[in-house]
């Protein structure tokens, strides 16, 4: 059966790529962005996470042309990256907000309708840095391992309704923010990567799918490291 999916940060990068991966299957998939509209057929809402009034527009908006959400990604986030001796509070208070603050309230957005139904999915996009860390990120790294306790919690508040809550935990991703990077950079990255590469933005997304799909009915609460082994053992 054709699933109603919102994918918040979906104009590009990790996120066109699930939008791309549940349009494959049939699904009816919408996608939220921030700046510049995304090209493509899908259902796009300009939404900024750290505005409530913005996310219960954009959800209204799904609700009148689908029906309500039953899978939900949330992906969208920011980096500010700096120095601890460099970073303000701003800088540290601003990425917490739009990548932590703003998934929790996108999920208590969604949730309403998943209790309704007694069913729903909803995956949030971490990072390998919230659980290895990384100088210059702290800021980054503090929000999205509070992604891991914020989706804990929900898996087992939501789980006797049937909705499950995962993280997917990329490494290094091929996309615009490591096409930045210089060579020696990119080399340095790629070398602490047991596989020696960067994933792709469709591998990603087919971990996403999997989490959201029946054969993952029983899995929540987890968190699915997608980084070429770059954060094996934490």
């Amino acid at each position: 059966m054709s699933r109603v999916v919102l994918i918040t940060g979906g104009a590009k990068g990790i996120g066109l790529a699930c939008a791309a991966h549940f349009a494959s299957l049939g699904d009816k998939v919408a996608i939220t962005y921030n700046s510049t509209k995304p090209s493509g057929d899908f259902f796009a809402i300009k939404c900024d996470v750290t505005s409530q009034t913005e996310i219960d527009a954009a959800f209204t908006a799904v609700e009148d042309k689908f029906g309500p959400v039953q899978v939900l990604v949330a992906n969208a986030g920011i980096t500010k990256d700096l120095l601890l001796l460099r970073m303000s509070e701003n800088d540290f208070t601003t990425v917490i907000d739009a990548n932590l603050t703003g998934a929790f309230r996108v999920c208590k957005r969604a949730t309403q309708g998943m209790l309704r139904a007694r069913a729903g999915r909803i995956i949030l996009m971490s990072s390998v840095v919230g659980l290895l860390g990384s100088a210059g990120q702290a800021n980054y790294a503090a929000s999205k391992a509070g992604l891991i306790g914020l989706a804990r919690s929900l898996a087992r508040e939501l789980g006797s309704r049937s909705i499950t809550v995962n993280v997917v935990a990329p490494g290094p991703v091929d996309t615009d923010m490591i096409a930045a990077l210089t060579d020696e950079q990119r080399a340095k990255m790629i070398d602490a990567v047991p596989l020696g590469r960067t994933a792709t933005t469709q591998e990603i997304a087919g971990v996403v799918g999997f989490l959201a799909s029946q054969d993952a009915a029983y899995i929540t609460g987890a968190v699915i490291p997608v980084d070429g082994g770059l954060g094996m053992g934490h």
